[in-house]
């Protein structure tokens, strides 16, 4: 019994140390339409001009409110500017709706500033997940992996990482998983489009965890 018992306590410390910390779901259901969401912060990588609003959607996963891209630029995003994290996840269900040139979704992480940041997509044009660093303003890629994301459909789009460890998941199937030491330290968590998407979001989760 003790030499079982030692056997298991240290696998049971092991995961402890990677417990989630502290976890947060963003719903937009209270914010006002027609502007951002209380607490966070919008511009674009590159040139262009994105336009991101709390909106209503009769479809949301959550309703009554999403948050809507329906702008244009490089690499649009908005973040969540009071959110810090160096270890855990982000996640959010998103909808491509139109776009000639791309109808991207996307997540963001370590987000240090409009040029340097981690970022994960879904392409409904494209039918593929894809994950990469930006450094600088310049986007660079790490890998492409072919996947079903259908338009004008919800999806989930979920991204955990620790260290140089990254895993991107998408409507609960895991296609990346991959060391990268590019960008470190804590950042902020947000969503990203690409080009012309136009793109919904809604419950935008994130945790941190403790190594």
């Amino acid at each position: 019994m003790k030499k079982a018992l030692a056997l298991i306590l240290p696998t049971l410390a092991s995961v402890a140390i990677m417990t989630t910390t502290h976890a947060e779901t963003v719903s937009f259901d209270r914010d006002a339409p027609g502007a951002l969401p209380a607490g966070w912060r919008a511009g674009v990588t590159g040139r262009g001009s994105p336009k991101w609003s709390v909106e209503a959607d009769a479809s949301a996963p959550s309703r009554p409110n999403v948050l809507k891209q329906s702008g244009s630029g490089t690499f649009p995003w908005c973040v969540r500017s009071d959110t810090s994290l160096a270890d855990g996840y982000v996640e959010v269900k998103f909808k491509p709706l139109t776009g000639r040139e791309d109808q991207a979704g996307g997540l963001v992480w370590r987000w240090k500033d409009g040029d340097n940041y981690y970022v994960a997509r879904a392409n409904a044009l494209e039918n593929n997940v894809s994950l990469y660093y930006t450094a600088n303003g310049r986007r660079n890629t790490l890998k492409y992996v072919d996947a079903a994301v259908p338009g004008n459909a919800w999806h989930a789009l979920r991204v955990e990482f620790s260290g140089n460890r990254i895993r991107v998941v998408l409507d609960g199937k895991p296609y990346i998983e991959m060391d990268d030491d590019h960008i470190a330290g804590a950042g902020a968590v947000g969503v990203w489009t690409k080009a012309d998407s136009v793109t919904l979001f809604d419950d935008f989760g994130y945790g941190v965890t403790a190594r």
